[in-house]
């Protein structure tokens, strides 16, 4: 049990450091629109679970209508809608507050979590909370003052990250809920499923967007020469944050209570603030080294509570139970 714990934790952390590569999206594909990005990404995710699924054997029991129907759900909710509005928000906010405001993601999943499962007494969950808050807190404020950004851009940006956030927490819960009632559905068909449903979703977006002249593509050109750029990062990042991060939450939320779960995505934060500053090429400010160390505590706080009082005593609660 200590072997599924520890592999649940691993996970956890490897899917927040993946999905903190949303944040970076806007300032590394050149002229090409976030939309062109999100094709891109979710056609390889696609291509990648078409062949997670072909090659799994004895999966044609699970691709039942209600399941595929599911899948594309859970897919419109946390994997476009989830990108597209922390894109957005990493475009209008800056790649620092928009990770600040994710923050909030853990918190309302931790309590939502226990109250659902009742992990662990409140009492057990203050102190790694109480650190989790104040590290948001000297994050949140070290981003609004040192981003230059103007009050407009504020309006779209801080709503967008509210709309992730949402979008999210509701993600995670719904997914939890559908793998639970899938014991006998492996975590990479359930996964391959979602990112096929993600990949289904952007090619019947693309004529609407294409409409409405989101889309780049089709002005800036699909050769290699101009869209080469576009295709290493939406190739890497889908194979990384799209396939590697869904399959490991997928591991996480079967290995892990909701309420440790949630703790540990609180590194989303701290990776993403990390790749903001890289992207802007400056060193942190001493409030944000604060606050990602408070933050980093309160996550290994919460890893060395929920050990101690579920999994060395043997009393563990599974996300899906």
């Amino acid at each position: 049990m200590d072997r599924l714990f520890y592999v649940g934790v691993s996970a956890a952390l490897f899917a927040a450091f993946a999905f903190s590569l949303n944040f970076v999206v806007p300032f590394i594909i050149g002229d090409y629109s976030t939309f062109d990005f999100a094709l891109i990404r979710h056609v390889v995710s696609a291509l990648v679970g078409l062949y997670i699924l072909f090659s799994e054997k004895g999966v044609m029991r699970h691709l039942t209508f209600r399941n595929c129907l599911q899948a594309i759900w859970l897919a419109f909710v946390g994997y476009v809608g989830y990108f597209l509005t922390v894109t957005g928000a990493a475009l209008f906010a800056g790649p620092v507050i928009a990770p600040a405001f994710l923050g909030l993601v853990p918190i309302v999943l931790m309590v939502i979590g226990n109250q659902r499962q009742a992990s662990l007494p409140w009492r057990s969950l203050m102190v790694p909370l109480a650190l989790v808050l104040v590290g948001l807190g000297l994050v949140n404020g070290t981003a609004f003052t040192a981003e230059g950004l103007d009050s407009e851009s504020l309006w779209i940006g801080v709503p967008l990250a509210l709309a992730a956030v949402g979008l999210w927490v509701w993600f995670a819960l719904s997914n939890q809920a559908a793998l639970a009632a899938r014991p006998d559905m492996p975590s990479g068909v359930w996964s391959a499923l979602i990112l096929v449903g993600g990949g289904v979703l952007m090619l019947a977006f693309y004529p609407i967007g294409a409409a409405m002249d989101l889309f780049r593509l089709p002005t800036l050109g699909f050769g290699w020469s101009a869209a080469g750029k576009l295709y290493v990062w939406g190739t890497t990042l889908a194979l990384l944050a799209t396939v590697g991060g869904v399959w490991a939450w997928n591991i996480a939320s079967r290995s892990l209570p909701v309420a440790l779960a949630a703790q540990l995505i609180v590194s989303e934060t701290a990776f993403g603030v990390i790749g903001g500053l890289v992207v802007h090429a400056r060193w942190p400010t001493p409030i944000a080294v604060a606050g990602v160390v408070v933050l980093i505590a309160g996550v290994v706080l919460s890893v060395r509570i929920f050990y101690d009082r579920q999994f060395a005593s043997g009393k563990t609660v599974l996300a899906n139970e």
